[in-house]
């Protein structure tokens, strides 16, 4: 049984995937991994030079863009995790979702992996992501976007108060990013779950297309009573939006991720005036396409 079973899925980011595997296979640590690379249908060459340059990786080609929860699944389920309660004994005792679009750093895999041993409490850790400029990546330590975080987000009133805990908490920016703390989640980009979380929420949740699929796996394994928590002392590099900033369905995804996200989970206990607002808001931000989404909700297409 390996330690860490880690997925990159990629579409048409062949240069950065190439240098995202250099950093992984140049891992420094006593641990044992697998990589498995899942190429969404990709046309610049991405399969073609993992085959060549890294005949390590396990190169799994869906033959189409089946979007990012979907094309992981696709890896964790050769690895060994098939959904609840269906976990292989032999599946690595880790499973790390990786973009392709981030470099790794000689010891970091094993220093999550030490950290992650010696807190049990933890379903899903993930590091301290940077992004090109040196800046914190917001995204890696975040609040669920329940409906009055994500209006003190969107409104501007966190950009305002920052360092108040209450506007602050969609991006955490009441905290000192050199500091761990327990968030509600990590994002995918390097995100680390236990195996027995694995077996006790199931797999991504394939209604999303990309986008809020991580969110949703830490709201679950939160619920299932783990926590999900930031390790500042390990540190990624990450490019971001490699991939998606050459799709146009982005924009459009975001938000039907958001729509679907609290329809899941908040539309329940959301008085009726407060949830017409909400729908007006993500039809002006997602656009006449979203209309769809409103009027006829996606349904969950698998057990998770």
């Amino acid at each position: 049984m390996e330690d860490l079973g880690i997925v990159i899925v990629n579409w048409n980011t062949a240069d950065e995937l190439e240098r995202c595997l250099e950093t992984v296979f140049a891992s420094e640590g006593d641990f044992t991994y697998r990589v498995v690379v899942v190429d969404n249908d990709s046309d610049d060459g991405s399969p073609e030079m993992v085959r060549e340059k890294f005949p390590r990786a396990e190169l799994l080609e869906t033959g189409d863009n089946l979007g990012y929860p979907k094309g992981n699944n696709v890896g964790l389920r050769h690895l060994g995790y098939h959904g609840i309660g269906e976990v292989d004994s032999d599946a690595p005792r880790y499973a790390v979702l990786l973009n392709p679009d981030t470099e790794v750093p000689p010891t970091a895999f094993y220093e999550m992996l030490q950290f992650m041993d010696s807190r049990p409490d933890i379903g899903i850790a993930g590091p301290r992501l940077t992004l090109p400029d040196g800046s914190l990546d917001k995204a890696c330590r975040r609040g669920f976007p329940t409906p009055m975080v994500s209006f003190y987000h969107f409104s501007g009133l966190a950009k305002l108060f920052p360092d108040n805990e209450t506007f602050g908490r969609y991006n955490m920016t009441f905290a000192d990013p050199a500091n761990e703390l327990e968030v509600d989640s990590v994002v995918g980009a390097y995100l680390q779950i236990r195996k027995e979380a694995i077996e006790k929420v199931g797999l991504l949740d394939e209604i999303y297309f990309m986008y809020a699929e991580d969110i949703d796996w830490c709201y679950r394994v939160k619920q299932a009573g783990w926590k999900v928590w930031y390790y500042a002392p390990v540190t990624v590099y990450h490019v971001k939006r490699a991939a998606s900033k050459k799709s146009a369905k982005a924009q459009f995804e975001f938000w039907r991720a958001m729509l679907i996200f609290y329809r899941k989970y908040y539309r329940h206990t959301t008085p009726f005036i407060v949830h017409s607002i909400i729908l007006m808001a993500l039809l002006f931000k997602g656009g006449p396409e979203l209309w769809q989404e409103i009027r006829q909700p996606s349904a969950s297409p698998m057990k998770i």
